[in-house]
């Protein structure tokens, strides 16, 4: 019998997922644990593990495609099961439940065997058939996928005259989406010159010329579908600056000491293959100074004010666009019992995680503060917006070498603004300047940081 996998309910929130890349391709072997798919929910970017051994018969959704919780997205076949005999029966399975669907063209009624994962390209033969077929079914029906069909109508695309470049000429979330773009003849690029055309082509001036007279810059119109993550942040953003009462509390932080220890110790553990980043001493000195000051790390809960019996950083993380780009913030749970070592190690590995494969909710859970750190950007000072229910929040710029006064004098010295936004039913403007002031010391002596 074959086994058949559905999208899962990777959030209690969860109701629909988008399949971002596919790590197996069919005819591939799986066992218990392998890594499938990687998978948007509306938090975050998880991997989706198999439970169950054997081969891949089938990829019943493209990459791109969302889809709801309990959808049909890949067929396994058992061992000893021909894969062209599990997918037949996931197929008759699926057709018999999804009769409606695949009446008015939709792609879940039954499975369709997706060609492997690719960047985006389709091969020679794939295209070939797409071209001669137009989008439509060998029965005479135009193939269209769920998604592509939503999109089309949200934009008012005729369906009719777009070539699917799909398995089998369906129509796919890629091929509405250039025509919402622009439309694959207006988007095309101008064909490479010839070798001969650029023998011919005149050389450039010697004398450099005016670039507002000879250059014109030309910007690329598009609607960008939100992800399930983007939706998330923005109904959480929105929440946050209407319900939250925010206030802003800034010092500026002699970097001097801290740069100089943090150079020591790297060379001292280089040799162990460690090294230390400013952002671990950061988050350190934030969860000590939590112990001294509790009512930084609580929460409003309505009646009450919960005071967290462990400080949890969360720290901000951005994705990279091949991502889906957004944000996300794993939490170093314990932080105040933590040293500089294991703070580091944690964050390395929690950032990689969140970059290359995605995080798991237990490693996004329980966070009692958070930090955003722009300093590696250039940034010299921001405000940042509260993560509720969480009482605080720590924008943190870069340490910006400019002319400072030490005991009188002025000198060139390296400063770090932070920012503190607090929830002003929980904690009062002093005692989130007091904080800082505990913050502020820990950074300025930071072998208290060691200890």
């Amino acid at each position: 019998m074959p086994i058949e996998i559905t999208m899962p309910r990777l959030s209690d929130t969860m109701e629909e997922g988008t399949l971002v890349k596919w790590r197996v391709s069919q005819g591939d072997e799986v066992a218990s644990g392998d890594h499938l798919a990687d998978v948007e929910t509306d938090k975050a970017t998880m991997e989706l593990q198999a439970f169950d051994d054997g081969r891949v018969a089938a990829l019943a959704v493209q990459e791109g495609d969302t889809v709801p919780v309990g959808s049909l997205i890949l067929v396994l076949a058992e061992e000893g099961e021909s894969l062209e005999d599990a997918a037949g029966a996931a197929q008759g399975a699926s057709a018999g439940s999804g009769a409606s669907q695949a009446a008015s063209g939709g792609e879940s009624g039954g499975v369709a065997v997706a060609d492997p994962p690719t960047t985006g390209t389709t091969s020679s033969a794939s295209a070939a058939s797409a071209g001669a077929s137009g989008g439509i079914s060998g029965g005479g029906r135009q193939r269209v996928s769920p998604v592509a069909r939503k999109i089309a109508e949200e934009h008012g695309v005729d369906l009719a005259g777009i070539v699917g470049t799909g398995p089998d000429g369906r129509v796919i979330k890629r091929d509405v989406l250039a025509v919402v773009d622009g439309g694959a003849s207006a988007s095309a690029s101008p064909p490479a010159p010839t070798p001969a055309a650029q023998a011919q082509s005149p050389s450039i001036p010697a004398t450099p010329v005016p670039i507002a007279s000879t250059t014109s810059f030309q910007l690329e119109a598009k609607t960008i579908t939100l992800s399930g993550m983007r939706k998330t942040i923005a109904r959480r953003l929105v929440e946050s600056k209407t319900t939250v009462p925010h206030f802003q509390v800034t010092v500026s932080i002699n970097m001097d000491p801290l740069l100089d220890l943090r150079k020591t110790l790297n060379a001292q553990l280089e040799a162990q293959g460690v090294k230390l980043s400013v952002n671990d001493f950061i988050t350190r000195a934030t969860a000590l100074s939590c112990v001294s000051h509790p009512v930084a790390n609580s929460s409003w809960a309505g009646d009450t004010i919960i005071q967290h019996g462990t400080v949890n950083v969360g720290i901000a993380v951005s994705l990279p666009a091949e991502r889906g780009g957004g944000l996300v913030v794993p939490v170093i749970h314990d932080a105040q019992n933590k040293g500089l070592r294991q703070i580091s190690e944690d964050t390395k590995r929690l950032a990689t995680k969140a970059r290359d494969t995605g995080l798991s909710p237990e490693e996004m859970a329980d966070g009692t503060i958070t930090l955003s750190n722009l300093g590696m950007y250039g940034v010299d000072q921001f405000t940042a917006i509260i993560n509720p229910p969480q009482a605080v929040i720590l924008a943190v710029g870069g340490a910006i070498e400019k002319p400072v006064v030490r005991d009188g004098q002025i000198v060139i010295g390296r400063e770090m603004c932070v920012t503190l936004s607090g929830d002003h039913r929980t904690i009062d403007g002093a005692q989130g300047a007091e904080y800082l002031g505990t913050f502020k010391q820990l950074i300025e002596n930071p072998a208290a940081l060691l200890i």
